[in-house]
């Protein structure tokens, strides 16, 4: 579904044969500006890194500073890693007050302003991931054999050779996605499953449908685990595993939300409710389960609320959204769905191990300035966002605008330094996860943006939409990165595998399609 645009004008023509025979100025930096003393800090822990180090503008750009920063860590030539800078503007570390180097210092710090070449730069960095994820640019499988149209799809946290889809035909399938066929049907169901989610062990999958029941399955053979699990009076709407590294071993809890208002706590070796949560006065539209041992859910009464998954008392309520909330990510949502699964692909012998690696892993992920922050991002039909630090107060850090239209679903990249949202007025737009600041439109859809979801390295995001495509974006630019066209009607959901490798969608053309490098 593509646009075609209209053929310019006689007045645009000749403005354009106007700026063609113009002299184009080209941006240089000035030679004659000296140098900067620079003093880098740990953007993790907030401690300084080596000692102030001075260099010239006009080789100041951020390859450059990366090369010094890299001998400065001692990383030799097969060490060296990627980083990203911003630059500090308060005196604390961890203060949301920073601006991201885009290209140079001269261009992003002292023509806006900002420092001059007199002060010390405040630089701090953040390793980028040490993997890169191709951009995906085919289809290489599409799979028929639900039904009706898919709602819901999601890999396995393990690899991208598993993906689970749920559909309107009251079943949720297993595909392989190496030979892209069909491996299980998961039959129980009697109305759509609206909610799929794999646990973090790879070993179990739960889904929630529209028959007001949640049904758990064995993820290698497909074969369900037990009866139903009955409680709810309504519809599931959204599903959230314990994390791992929070779980008593081999006891893991599931929360479900409905549209009854209320979200329950499994406990799914025993198949009981463990507690419920009740204090909403509208459908839960969405639930998380963070690393700290909070539960976040989102409602359309307009709150969001936050409960202690060991007692399920409730913590704070964030009032501040003016119409339902329809959707909330957490900065930590990538590591706590892959729990010990990470880019390297080697698990964990023993129980212990496996735990502690997935703590170690959410505890890098949360680090900022040294402390352990989980931050919410929180969507609504107000048309705005909002980020929020629940831990250090119930007042959002940021207000996000910019939409035009209901904002559907948000997302955190997994290095937690992204917000991407999905708009009903088109667009995708990007975000500083830091302070909430506007970065870019990514515009390319034509009709409604439904899911987004970030590649495991942070460089790329693909989103779908009601105009049948999927699109890769260049986070770094905000640019169409790859047009993703095939599916023949609306498409609903889209995920991309934790290892990078595939991107997994499926719409109302009932066919799951798979698509690589």
């Amino acid at each position: 579904m593509a646009t075609i645009l209209p053929p310019p004008s006689k007045k645009q023509k000749t403005a354009e044969s106007k700026r063609a025979q113009e002299q184009q100025e080209i941006d240089t930096i000035p030679g004659n500006l000296g140098s900067v003393r620079i003093q880098f800090h740990d953007a993790a822990t907030g401690t300084a890194t080596g000692p102030p180090v001075s260099v010239t503008v006009s080789d100041a750009t951020t390859k450059n500073i990366e090369l010094v920063l890299n001998s400065l860590l001692g990383n030799d030539g097969s060490e060296r890693l990627p980083y990203r800078f911003a630059l500090r503007l308060g005196d604390k570390p961890g203060e949301n007050s920073v601006a991201d180097i885009a290209s140079d210092i001269y261009r992003s710090v002292l023509k806006t302003g900002l420092k001059t070449t007199e002060d010390i730069l405040n630089l701090e960095y953040t390793p980028q991931a040490v993997f890169r994820v191709r951009a995906v640019s085919r289809c290489s499988a599409s799979i028929a054999g639900h039904g009706e149209a898919i709602l819901a799809t999601q890999f396995s946290p393990r690899s991208s050779s598993q993906m689970i889809s749920g559909s309107g035909d009251s079943t949720a399938r297993i595909w392989d996605c190496d030979t892209g066929t069909p491996m299980h049907t998961l039959k129980g169901h009697t109305s759509w499953v609206l909610a799929v989610s794999w646990s973090p062990d790879d070993t179990v999958i739960a889904t929630g449908s529209m028959d007001n029941t949640v049904r758990l399955w064995e993820a290698r053979t497909g074969k369900p685990l037990g009866d139903q699990l009955k409680g709810h009076t309504k519809w599931i709407t959204a599903l959230a595993w314990e994390p791992y590294h929070l779980q008593s071993p081999g006891n893991p809890r599931l929360a479900s939300a409905s549209k009854d208002a209320t979200v329950r706590i499994w406990n799914t070796t025993i198949r009981k409710i463990d507690t419920t949560l009740s204090g909403h006065k509208g459908s839960v539209s969405c639930v998380k389960w963070g690393g700290t041992g909070c539960i976040y859910t989102a409602s359309q009464d307009k709150t969001v609320k936050i409960w202690n998954s060991k007692d399920g008392t409730l913590a704070h309520t964030l009032n501040a959204h003016a119409h339902w909330v329809n959707h909330l990510a957490l900065s930590t949502d990538f590591v706590l769905r892959t729990g010990y699964f990470d880019h390297t692909a080697k698990v964990p012998e023993t129980l212990e191990a496996k735990i502690k690696k997935a703590k170690e892993r959410f505890d890098k992920a949360a680090a900022i300035g040294g402390e352990i922050v989980e931050r919410l991002v929180t969507a609504s039909d107000d048309f705005t966002m909002y980020l929020w630090e629940p831990q250090k107060s119930t007042k959002p850090l940021s207000r996000m605008v910019g939409h035009q239209k209901q904002v559907n679903h948000v997302s955190f990249s997994p290095d937690g330094l992204y917000i991407a949202s999905a708009s009903f007025d088109n667009h995708v737009k990007l975000w500083n996860a830091r302070n909430g600041k506007f970065i870019y439109t990514l515009r390319g859809h034509v009709a409604p943006v439904y899911q987004c979801a970030f590649a495991p390295d942070s460089r790329l995001l693909v989103s779908s939409s009601k105009d049948t495509t999927l699109k890769v974006w260049d986070v770094r630019t905000g640019k169409l990165h790859t047009d993703l066209p095939g599916h023949k009607d609306e498409v609903y959901a889209v995920d991309w595998s934790p290892d990078g490798k595939m991107v997994g969608s499926g719409g109302k053309d009932k066919a799951v399609r798979l698509w690589r490098h």
